[in-house]
């Protein structure tokens, strides 16, 4: 694999995993619309890996009272801000792991990967965005998070599994539908992604930690390191742009490039 196809690659996920773009759908895209050849899991692993260790340095905080919760949490007890943050992100990752494992084993993940698939989420659910961001109300912030929110968040996460969904982008519509305001619905949409990089990324570890070698490790790492600066700049421009404007622009983005997809997957 090229130098110039990995960091291609590895940028490509760095700004769509936390923008509400899809960078799944992203990522199918490029072999199928350029001819190049697919990364492989090990690069899938790697960007994985390197959008993980951005998304914890920007919220290190929150990370941290979670990371110190969790011992209150083992013992079964809820009684501190920590305990029931870590509680609450194991509970809203529940549906999408069990959604991953129902599309693995019956093969209907290979399935979504074409081309008319990722046109008609990446326009379909860019309408809902657009929807849930007009009609969500600015009242609730990240504190407020509930066990009945974090169920719900979680199940509208489990959607994005279908690729050009977007999970940044489906979770935060249904943050926005509970009426969190945009900056907390892309808080808790990035909170709720730490736990699930970290399952996805595990899942996909194991199974090409057989088959790696030297060159694939090395490609690995290169493609981590431009993976985790992409998506710390992305991350970090999303979250100071909430504070004055709305969705409106990534949902522009979405439409247009659905239509587009959609011209050329039925054309």
């Amino acid at each position: 694999m090229s130098l110039a196809h990995l960091l291609l690659v590895a940028i490509i996920q760095g700004l769509t995993e936390f923008l509400p773009v899809s960078s799944s759908g992203h990522l199918i895209l490029l072999p199928n619309l350029t001819g190049l050849q697919d990364q492989g899991q090990v690069i899938d692993v790697a960007v994985h890996v390197g959008t993980l260790f951005a998304v914890v340095l920007y919220f290190w905080r929150d990370v941290q009272l979670a990371l110190f919760g969790l011992p209150r949490l083992l013992q079964g007890k809820l009684d501190t801000q920590g305990a029931k943050l870590a509680f609450l992100l194991i509970i809203a990752t529940i549906p999408v792991v069990l959604f991953g494992l129902f599309l693995k084993v019956t093969g209907l993940d290979d399935a979504m990967r074409s081309v008319a698939v990722i046109g008609w989420t990446m326009l379909g659910f860019g309408l809902v965005l657009y929807w849930t961001d007009q009609k969500g109300g600015q009242d609730l912030t990240a504190p407020d998070w509930s066990l009945r929110h974090a169920v719900i968040m979680g199940l509208w996460q489990a959607i994005a599994l279908i690729p050009g969904t977007s999970r940044s982008g489906i979770t935060i519509s249904g943050a926005r539908l509970l009426g969190y305001a945009r900056a907390d619905a892309a808080k808790l949409a990035m909170l709720m992604s730490i736990p699930t990089i970290m399952a996805s990324g595990t899942l996909l570890a194991a199974e090409v930690a057989a088959t790696a070698d030297a060159a694939a490790a090395r490609d690995g790492a290169i493609a981590a390191v431009f993976a985790f600066g992409a998506a710390l700049l992305a991350l970090t421009l999303m979250m100071r742009l909430l504070r004055s404007i709305s969705f409106t622009p990534y949902v522009i983005y979405r439409v247009a490039l659905g239509i587009v997809l959609l011209v050329i997957a039925y054309s």
